[in-house]
């Protein structure tokens, strides 16, 4: 099965051949897992941290994320040079649980009407990224953030929305198919909260979800 990337959102390809591809067995089913928790003490393969552009860190879970990771990653990010929104780039976890995280810049949400059908388009792209990266690299857990749903103000059950559908989707390609017996390395995908609000927005989501797939 081809696993290149099938979205025109750009990944920083270069990064694969200097961190390693794990040897993980692919997968044929997904757990999707919402909870409260600090997402710097998740014991996963890779967490994403909704960043800015420059990727040096700020406020909420972009400098949690910084500060408990050490001084070392802010080294790497700068080699980067960067992420534009939507995309994403995989760096090492240093002293988090994690072994990687995978930066992204999601949307910041206006009043603007046309900027909004964008700013949708991009908080996919993010998801979507972050999945591509991940499955790339032979990982077998990921724990996303509710990615512009603080500072950049974007509405909550909106976002809750794009990404559970992004991510059945993405999926779908991968284990949607009756004659698909490959499967794909991801197999747990967790969306930590940072409030028991969040918590139930996003169950209630992926119930929809759910309901309109069976």
């Amino acid at each position: 099965m081809d696993k290149t990337n099938q979205y025109d959102e750009t990944i920083n390809n270069d990064l694969f051949s200097t961190i390693g591809r794990e040897t993980n067995e692919p997968s044929i089913s997904i757990d999707i897992n919402i909870l409260k928790d600090d997402i710097t003490k998740r014991e996963v393969d890779i967490i994403v941290n909704a960043g800015h552009e420059d990727l040096t860190g700020g406020g909420g879970v972009d400098g949690a994320i910084h500060k408990a990771a050490g001084h070392q990653l802010l080294g790497e990010c700068l080699n980067l040079y960067g992420c534009g929104e939507g995309e994403a780039r995989l760096t090492g976890g240093y002293n988090l649980p994690a072994k990687y995280i995978i930066h992204t810049v999601g949307p910041i949400w206006s009043p603007n009407k046309e900027k909004q059908e964008q700013a949708k388009r991009v908080l996919s792209n993010c998801y979507k990224s972050c999945l591509e990266i991940a499955e790339r690299q032979g990982m077998k857990s990921i724990a996303f953030p509710c990615i512009s749903t603080g500072a950049f103000c974007f509405p909550k059950k909106l976002a809750a929305q794009i990404a559970i559908h992004t991510i059945y989707e993405w999926f779908h390609r991968y284990i949607g198919n009756i004659k698909n017996t490959e499967g794909c390395y991801l197999d747990v995908v967790e969306i930590v909260c940072f409030s028991d609000e969040d918590v139930d927005i996003y169950e209630q989501v992926v119930k929809d979800e759910e309901a309109s797939r069976f």
